[in-house]
């Protein structure tokens, strides 16, 4: 982040990370070392390892607390395990190959998850790339969007022999109400059954979103088209949105006269200067643009509302009565506390003002 660009870039992922590197991986509790190959998908959300068998294991990048190498790593303490990598011998290089990945939902109740590669220095450079990614702001302040896309990739990470995303990992991510996941599979025209599986090119992002949208609807935003627009279209016309800011989303309590409607003008001000897409001269309000990108939720202010979409400055807050009216910032051009302010419900207020 620099000083002329203020807003958090993503974190990148170096490519000898996502290509893989062998190593052993062992347990002091079972005295088992097991030949893996460590890697990190490209979008830095898990680092994971593949056995011969070609099972894998995952751990979420933000579960990372600490990366370890050399003489900070653990140590095994079997015999067993001794012997295998010939510590009790004189010219031993093992600490030069050691890795270990600290992982847990706290800095209390810990995990250890210990690597030896084949090669010297290695791990030393797996360590301080590997905790970078989980150190970045971004990773602990995600938006809705990354969540949703860090499902995806896992998704299509854990395939069966045949190189398909079995239907089964959908029940165990999504695992609240089988018959909903079912419902939206066939929504999305996919196989459904237990022991099915779907081709990953037949399961694209776009599919991914339709499928979301039938396991999680919400039918307080179609309620917006269903109640202000005749037709119940998926879009709003410049007049449908003024009616639907002067009679939900406006506070019924302000003063006609110091706080008026919404002009047209205004409206069409709302419609061309958030990122939101339009077409046809009429704005369209969809769920997936309640959510604002990582790096402008990471930098932007939690009052500066007027740079986010559309929904995100219109989202319904009930307001007790004992509280003062609250004055909302939601246009720039207009300075605070004049007439054409546009008084809203909703994200973006400031508190301590009363019309």
């Amino acid at each position: 982040m620099s000083l002329l660009n203020p807003v958090l870039q993503p974190p990148g992922v170096k490519a000898y990370l996502s290509q893989g590197e062998r190593f052993i991986r062992w347990d002091d509790e079972t005295t088992i070392a097991s030949p893996v190959i460590l890697r990190v998908d490209p979008k830095g959300y898990y680092l994971y390892w593949t056995y011969q068998n070609k099972e894998m294991e995952f751990l979420d990048i933000t579960s990372i607390r600490d990366t370890r190498f050399g003489k900070f790593a653990k140590m095994p303490k079997s015999q067993k395990l001794r012997d295998v990598f010939n510590m009790d011998f004189p010219d031993n290089n093992f600490l030069l190959k050691t890795l270990t990945v600290v992982s847990g939902p706290d800095m209390v109740d810990l995990t250890f998850h210990n690597f030896v590669s084949y090669k010297e220095n290695v791990g030393k450079d797996w360590a301080e790339d590997v905790l970078a990614l989980a150190k970045h702001p971004l990773m602990a302040n995600a938006s809705r969007s990354t969540f949703l896309d860090k499902s995806l990739v896992k998704l299509k990470m854990q395939l069966n022999p045949e190189g398909k995303i079995p239907v089964k990992n959908f029940f165990q991510m999504f695992p609240a109400d089988r018959k909903r996941v079912e419902a939206a599979l066939s929504a999305c025209h996919l196989p459904k059954g237990k022991n099915d599986a779907i081709n990953p090119e037949d399961f694209p992002e776009s599919v991914y979103k339709s499928f979301l949208m039938s396991l999680c609807p919400r039918p307080e935003i179609d309620e917006i088209f269903t109640s202000y627009h005749a037709k119940a279209k998926p879009y709003m016309t410049k007049e449908h949105l003024a009616k639907f800011i002067n009679q939900k989303q406006r506070d019924s309590r302000l003063n006609s006269l110091l706080f008026p409607l919404a002009r047209p003008d205004q409206v069409q001000g709302l419609i061309d200067k958030p990122a939101v897409p339009r077409g046809h001269g009429m704005v369209t309000l969809w769920a997936r643009e309640q959510r604002a990108g990582p790096g402008q939720a990471a930098a932007a202010p939690r009052h500066d509302a007027a740079a986010q979409p559309l929904l995100h400055q219109l989202l319904p807050q009930h307001l007790p009565d004992s509280r003062p009216v609250l004055r909302p910032f939601l246009c720039r051009d207009v300075p605070p506390g004049t007439a054409g302010g546009l008084p809203l419900r909703g994200a973006g207020l400031l508190e301590g003002e009363a019309p």
